[in-house]
């Protein structure tokens, strides 16, 4: 029987780092204990951008990429059902936190995102220039998330209207709609019932032309949760693509 890596008790972090004075605001520092540093990324984790859902359930990949010699940081942010969560609040933290990121570790960042996080991360390629992003089974078509009414409204609820209500917030914030520079890399299971992969085929489509290359790869048989598990078979594909970013 599969793990939920969602109910595992959380990696204890080295240290946390706050970059602002909400509750929030804050990152958790995963650094390599014996390995050489080969890189840095900082992680941002899903939940469908709702405040029930933190950043304790990816402190396993955290720790696994530590051990891999990756440094991360493994941000929280404001979200829906705190003050100030949703579009543009939770978006401006995960700008802030990646300034301040960048500052710790004085080095250039990859950017982690899984599911609502893998949104922000490739959200985050158009206003920061991080080295990379690799998204993993990300929300990568804001306005599709909508249509299928992924987890009961959730794309309405982060943007606070509806493509017809507030077309102009939904493209703003739609990570779709807009060109990038940054190489990104999209990382998704056929076997995923919770982001279906066919947002993440959109965004490929709509975004194969940007200055920075796009690619996704299929995980055949993966579920959500596999991508950010690391005793999944799914695991290899995704040191190697962070690898790949990090040269």
């Amino acid at each position: 029987m599969k793990r939920d890596i969602t109910e595992l008790a959380p990696v204890p972090a080295q240290k946390r780092i706050r970059y602002g004075e909400e509750p929030s605001q804050f990152f958790d520092v995963f650094m390599p204990k014996t390995k050489p540093v080969v890189g840095a990324a900082m992680m941002i984790h899903g939940g469908f951008w709702r405040a029930k859902y933190d950043l304790l359930h990816t402190s396993h990949l955290c720790a696994a990429f530590a051990d891999a010699g990756i440094a991360v940081a493994n941000l929280e942010y404001r979200r829906v059902g705190e003050t100030g969560g949703g579009w543009p609040g939770s978006y401006e933290d995960v700008l802030a936190g990646f300034d301040r990121v960048a500052q710790a570790f004085s080095t250039s960042l990859i950017v982690l995102g899984h599911s609502a996080g893998g949104h922000l991360a490739l959200r985050m390629a158009l206003d920061r220039s991080p080295a990379g992003v690799v998204a993993l089974a990300p929300v990568a078509d804001l306005e599709m998330a909508y249509r299928l009414n992924l987890s009961n409204g959730a794309a309405a609820e982060f943007v606070g209207g509806t493509p017809q209500s507030d077309p102009e917030q939904f493209q703003s914030a739609d990570p779709m709609r807009h060109s990038s520079d940054a190489r990104r890399t999209l990382l998704h299971g056929t076997n995923d019932d919770v982001v279906p992969i066919s947002l993440s085929e959109s965004f490929v489509q709509a975004r194969v032309a940007d200055p920075g290359e796009v690619r996704l790869a299929r995980i055949e048989g993966a579920d959500h949760f596999d991508v950010i598990d690391p005793q999944s078979e799914a695991w290899r594909i995704v040191v190697t693509s962070v690898l790949g970013l990090l040269g």
